[in-house]
């Protein structure tokens, strides 16, 4: 079968950006116009062409060449085991649009498995909005596990707790990590670690076949800060010692090694280790974020990512 012309490959890459930036970021026509350098016109043919040539449903199924280029390199410089970009909008270094709905084709892709899996979850504002972009489904025969613990210091759930939301929308099994984030102790942690249905989903979430996790960076805009888990004092030390970003409250530096500090030995989250074939996928983008997301993909916690365009030319620049 005869290929597409060159030119119809473009119109059609410019054709789905357009699509994405109207439909998904919730851009404008004129502002479409100037993100591509074009008339309004010529934009708003471009937003009706995606439409006519099927790329936009729900979610946009053209596959940008840009972002898929990205996507490769990333893939071959950090040894990922899957790799996705999705475009930015340029003018917000620190957007995450796009990103929500990306990964919840991801999560969505292993939930319609008739097999049953065990899937694994961390937290964050990006998990809990993948959650949300979720369709409502029947996948009983799978269980949810959470990798890190509900309970805040003043002994409230966390607002994140991003398995439950999941199990809720799919009628699912769910396995809470019922512990605090950080415990007030390294006794405190022994104990809740000796208990049993505690040992139980740590099992389950060791036999995950795959799991979603956010990204933090650190500092006092960090969610580990803002929610109380770490103070002021305590940021200082761990940026003192190199610390550059969280996965599941587990602290690291730029190469990924995780920070040997008390902070690290009072976190009751699950180890992440991909394993067996299996991928553990960060979901994460924006400037404040690339130092945090390439200490990640430097560390064995995680072999696979959902990024956006502008985070992916910034972690291949380092």
């Amino acid at each position: 079968m005869a290929s597409t012309p060159t030119n119809e490959n473009q119109k059609l890459e410019d054709a789905a950006r357009a699509g994405w930036l109207y439909y998904v970021a919730g851009k404008t026509q004129d502002e479409i116009a100037k993100h591509l350098n074009t008339s309004r016109q010529s934009a708003q043919r471009l937003v009706a062409l995606a439409v006519s040539q099927g790329l936009i449903k729900v979610r946009l199924e053209h596959p940008i060449r840009h972002c898929m280029e990205l996507a490769d390199a990333l893939q071959r410089q950090y040894g990922l085991a899957q790799c996705e970009v999705v475009p930015s909008v340029s003018d917000d270094p620190n957007s995450t649009i796009g990103l929500a709905q990306a990964g919840a084709a991801e999560i969505e892709r292993h939930l319609k498995h008739r097999q049953s899996k065990i899937i694994a979850f961390g937290t964050g504002r990006v998990l809990r909005a993948c959650a949300d972009e979720l369709p409502a489904l029947q996948c009983p025969q799978h269980r949810i596990v959470s990798l890190v613990g509900n309970i805040a210091q003043d002994g409230s759930a966390s607002r994140y707790d991003v398995a439950i939301h999941v199990a809720e929308r799919i009628g699912a099994r769910h396995f809470p990590m019922p512990v605090p984030v950080i415990a007030g102790s390294e006794a405190d942690k022994a104990q809740w670690q000796q208990l049993t249905h505690v040992n139980n989903v740590k099992n389950l979430a060791d036999q995950a076949d795959v799991a979603f996790v956010g990204i933090g960076n650190l500092g006092t805009k960090s969610p580990l800060h803002i929610d109380g888990f770490i103070a002021q004092h305590e940021l200082a030390a761990l940026d003192a010692m190199g610390a550059v970003g969280e996965v599941i409250s587990w602290i690291y530096d730029s190469d990924g090694k995780l920070i040997d500090s008390e902070i690290n030995r009072r976190v009751t989250s699950a180890s992440l280790a991909p394993k067996d074939g299996k991928v553990v996928i960060g979901i994460a983008a924006g400037q404040e974020k690339v130092s945090a997301i390439s200490g990640a993909l430097e560390s064995a916690m995680i072999n696979g990512l959902i990024t956006n365009e502008f985070t992916a030319e910034a972690l291949l620049k380092r």
